[in-house]
């Protein structure tokens, strides 16, 4: 057999965006769509149309890895956006998988932030050349030079290679739709920038007259035609018909491939035929996997195994139980519970999903408690009711001793914040291994820090640090166990009876502890409505009425004062639950529960001196 030799094309470009929450990615693209004349000259366009799921709209950020393409002269440049948190690692190891070169976005003012070092850090891994482009030059507050300085500062911290530390810059205003290769010179559209792409960046890499291979990157689904895989074409060429299925586990079986689409903008446009550096989705294999590679009938050679972020955290999720079951979801069974946990596990491969010893109960495994609070809170929009346990650690047993996954969070605050950052860490086991001061007011902080020290930390970080701080972890190995750390010290106000929470009976509770809930919510027994000032639970009637009598005496109807009670978040009750609590999820409710709800089968909660 002849061996014919990988050639790159110059008619394509495959790139990923890199960039922190909110420094203009989405913007930048709405740019690059609207000026390589993909949309109509009349045709209504979405802002931030990359953006296409309701939860990437509402929190501003990337969840799922997604495709778009536009044209540039001859050259077709096919463009995937990728998540920036270290939670998504799986979508952001597959997305790289398929591109050849990378664009790092970076805002002119805030520079380099935790969420860019970790996808930056993948890229650089995988031997991708970078441009970097600085947004948002146009801010009164911009510092063009200083933040270059700490690109680089950031490049040699990663160990970039001598040819990846000589990147291309250009400087962008993402909203004016102008990019520049020099700030004197000014520009009128974002020609430079695409000019840079094109001449910085390697086509793709293949082998035309080679046997097909194909590797499925990611996973969508179309009504019509079904499962679709998404992925590049290593080698060889594709179109409609027979393949073998290669699949991660080893095993090959025959199938049939029906359509081949490409992307026009943001449209599927179905292809005749695809060659070696296209990025296409498949139709006709229902049953393929992420990681599984299409392969040549007579030939077939399986690509490499994806490699992705080892799972971290582990929660139960399992069907609803409560009094109130079945009145406000659609799918409230462990059947459908089941099959919509084992399609999440398909098309996200980051997620292990296990039966447990209740039928009825599975342990879902991620690499953060944001990915699962995602998951669960696409799932409740879906209609499904569910109810999820406190997240805890994967360990595993390295050298005869018990080791857990450990964390390097890196952390930006005011100067003034430091102290108390410090001392959060402190009690969860954290170590200082690095601190910076940026120039400014502000310093980054490094910590090494025990995965399970990180539940619940965000929201007390946010509170502590007056919302201006800004985190970001990232998976740093294995580390002996570091021995106890406290946990939640307060008990919990249980609801004793069924009822509606009366003003009354808040107005009595509410100087014992942190109310959860507003005058009017029902309630059950064994339902969580507050959280106690003291270390054990005490059960509450709060839905306890005023006796009226008819004597009328002065002072007796003193005026009810209700101080607003903490609004229960689903990942606020995820991070504030204890062992022996769930957090109860439906499209309309999340309320939080004791995992026993009769309180004469309830043991007294004492002080816990263990974990």
């Amino acid at each position: 057999m002849v061996q014919t030799t990988p050639t790159r094309r110059d008619d394509i470009r495959n790139i990923a965006i890199i960039a922190h929450v909110d420094h203009g990615k989405t913007t930048w693209v709405d740019g690059l769509l609207h000026q390589s004349g993909i949309f109509r000259a009349n045709e209504r366009v979405a802002e931030r149309v990359m953006d296409s799921l309701d939860l990437e709209r509402e929190r501003g950020i990337t969840i799922l890895a997604k495709n778009t393409t536009v044209h540039y002269g001859n050259v077709k440049i096919n463009i995937v956006d990728t998540p920036g948190h270290a939670d998504f690692g799986g979508e952001v190891e597959r997305t790289l998988a398929m591109v050849d070169g990378v664009m790092l976005l970076v805002d002119a003012s805030e520079g380099p932030l935790p969420q860019t070092r970790f996808v930056l850090k993948k890229a650089l891994e995988a031997n991708l050349p970078p441009i970097v482009c600085i947004n948002k030059i146009d801010r009164p507050d911009a510092r063009v030079g200083a933040v270059l300085d700490e690109i680089y500062d950031l490049f040699i911290d990663l160990d970039a290679s001598e040819d990846q530390l000589d990147f291309p810059v250009v400087y962008t205003n993402a909203r004016a739709g102008i990019a520049t290769r020099d700030l004197k010179q000014p520009s009128e559209n974002l020609k430079p920038l695409f000019d840079l792409i094109v001449q910085a960046l390697p086509g793709p890499a293949g082998d035309i007259q080679g046997p097909t291979q194909f590797q499925a990157n990611n996973l969508d689904y179309n009504d019509y035609v079904g499962r679709l895989a998404v992925g590049r074409i290593k080698n060889g060429t594709l179109a409609v018909g027979n393949y073998t299925l290669c699949r991660m586990d080893g095993t090959q079986q025959p199938v049939k491939v029906t359509q081949v689409y490409g992307w026009e903008g943001l449209k599927r446009i179905e292809l005749p035929i695809a060659e070696a550096g296209d990025i296409v989705a498949l139709a006709g294999i229902e049953d393929i996997g992420i990681g599984d590679t299409i392969a040549d009938r007579e030939n077939p050679r399986p690509l490499p195994a994806l490699r992705i972020d080892e799972p971290t955290i582990a929660m139960v999720f399992s069907a609803n139980n409560s009094p109130w079951s079945g009145r406000e979801g659609e799918f409230v069974t462990s059947r459908k519970l089941r099959e919509r946990l084992q399609y999440e596990q398909r098309k996200n491969v980051s997620l292990r999903v296990a039966d447990t010893d209740q039928p009825d109960a599975f342990q879902v495994t991620g690499r953060g408690e944001f990915q699962l609070a995602i998951v669960i809170e696409t799932m409740r929009r879906e209609g499904y009711e569910l109810q999820v346990s406190k997240p805890t650690v994967v360990t595993r047993e390295i050298n005869g001793t018990v080791h857990e996954p450990v964390e390097l969070l890196v952390i930006d605050v005011p100067e003034d914040f430091i102290g108390v950052v410090s001392q959060l860490l402190a009690m969860r086991k954290g170590k200082m291994t690095k601190m910076v001061h940026a120039g400014s007011s502000r310093v980054r902080l490094e910590f090494s820090v025990p995965s399970r020290g990180l539940i619940g930390f965000r929201s007390r970080f946010l509170t502590d640090t007056r919302g201006t701080g800004i985190m970001n972890a990232l998976f740093d190995g294995w580390a002996p166990w570091h021995g106890t750390i406290q946990g939640r010290s307060n008990g919990a106000m249980v609801a004793d009876r069924e009822g509606t929470a009366t003003p009354y009976a808040i107005f009595h509770l509410q100087e014992r502890g942190i109310i959860f809930i507003s005058p009017g919510d029902r309630v059950y027994e064994g339902m969580v409505v507050g959280e106690y000032s003291r270390d054990v639970d005490l059960n509450v009637n709060i839905s306890r009425e005023k006796k009226l009598t008819n004597i009328r005496a002065a002072g007796r109807d003193e005026n009810i004062i209700i101080t607003p009670h903490r609004e229960m978040g689903l990942e606020d009750g995820i991070e504030w639950v204890g062992d022996d609590e769930l957090v109860e999820v439906t499209p309309e409710s999340v309320r939080l529960r004791k995992k026993v709800l009769k309180q004469s089968d309830r043991p007294r909660r004492r002080q816990e001196d263990g974990d």
